[in-house]
C-alpha cells in the first residue's frame, strides 16, 4: 500500500465550511471583511482581520475556540484514519492557513495523521497577533499560474510532490477538492491517478466544462459519507491491482 498518496483540500473538503469565512463571521467581522475585500488579495486580507480582530481585544484563544467548533462531517474523520490505517500517506495542500488547519486537526486527533501541510504559513507575534503570510511570496516575484491566486498554486505543490514521489517509487496518486483553486493541480494529475471533486462545488463545474483535460479518473463526491465510501474503495482497488500485480511477477 506504500504506493498511495492521498492529498486533502481542507476547507469544504475535511470541513464542512470555509476557514477564513467561519472564524471571521464567529467572531463578528463579516462587514468590516466584506467592506475590504475588493480593496486586497484573500491573503492579505485575512492578516489584516487578524490584526482588526486582535485591536477589538479578541485573542488568539477566542480564534482557538472558533476553530474547535467547526462543523464537519461525522464520516470524514473515520475516512481519514482508515486511510491511514491501510498504509498511505496522507497530505494536506490547502489555501487555508496554519495555525487554522493544526488547530482543528489537533482537536480532532488527527494531526499525527498527515505527513504534510502545504498551506499559507502563520505565527502569533510578541503581541499575541496572529500573522498570516502567503505561501508564495508574490510581491518578490508571481509563480506565474493564471488558473490560481497569487499566494499559491497548488499546482506547483502538486509537481514537487510528484517529483518526490517519483524517487521514491510511488506512483498511485488521489487528490481530494472542491474549490476553483483545485483546478490546478487536478490537471497536473497523471493517468492512473484519481481525483475525486465534490459534486456541484467549483472543481466539479470547471471539470465537467472539459472532462478530457483531466488525464486522472474522476470520482465525484456529494458529502463526508460518500467521500469515505469512495476513497477506500479506490484505496482497496489500487490495493488488489498492486497485489496481483506482485504476484504475476513472482510468478514470472
Amino acid at each position: 500500500m506504500a504506493g498511495i498518496v492521498v492529498v486533502f483540500d481542507f476547507d469544504k473538503t475535511i470541513i464542512e465550511c470555509d476557514s477564513d469565512n467561519w472564524v471571521v463571521d464567529e467572531l463578528g467581522a463579516t462587514d468590516l471583511f466584506n467592506q475590504l475585500l475588493p480593496t486586497m488579495p484573500w491573503n492579505s486580507l485575512m492578516d489584516r482581520m487578524m490584526k482588526e480582530l486582535h485591536s477589538q481585544g479578541k485573542t488568539i484563544e477566542d480564534i482557538a475556540e472558533v476553530l474547535k467548533r467547526t462543523p464537519i462531517h461525522p464520516r470524514v474523520v473515520p475516512a481519514i484514519k482508515a486511510a491511514h490505517a491501510l498504509g498511505c500517506d496522507l497530505k494536506i495542500v490547502s489555501d487555508a492557513n496554519l495555525f487554522f488547519i493544526e488547530t482543528i486537526l489537533k482537536h480532532l486527533g488527527l494531526e499525527e495523521f498527515f505527513s504534510e501541510i502545504n498551506t499559507n504559513p502563520s505565527y502569533v507575534d510578541e503581541q499575541g497577533r496572529l500573522r498570516i503570510s502567503p505561501h508564495h511570496d508574490f510581491i518578490k516575484c508571481s509563480h506565474g499560474c493564471g488558473l490560481c491566486p497569487p499566494n499559491m498554486c497548488k499546482g506547483v505543490v502538486i509537481e514537487r510532490i510528484q517529483t518526490s514521489l517519483s524517487s521514491e517509487g510511488k506512483k498511485k496518486l488521489i487528490y481530494l477538492g472542491d474549490g476553483s483553486g483545485d483546478y490546478c493541480p487536478s490537471l497536473k494529475l497523471k493517468e492512473g491517478d484519481f481525483v475525486m471533486p465534490r459534486k456541484n462545488f467549483p472543481l466539479f463545474d470547471l471539470i465537467c466544462k472539459d472532462p478530457l483535460l483531466i488525464k486522472a479518473d474522476i470520482h465525484e463526491w456529494t458529502d463526508g459519507e460518500e467521500l469515505e465510501h469512495i476513497l477506500l474503495n479506490l484505496i482497496n482497488t489500487i490495493s488488489m491491482e498492486e497485489n496481483a500485480q506482485f504476484i504475476s511477477a513472482a510468478d514470472c
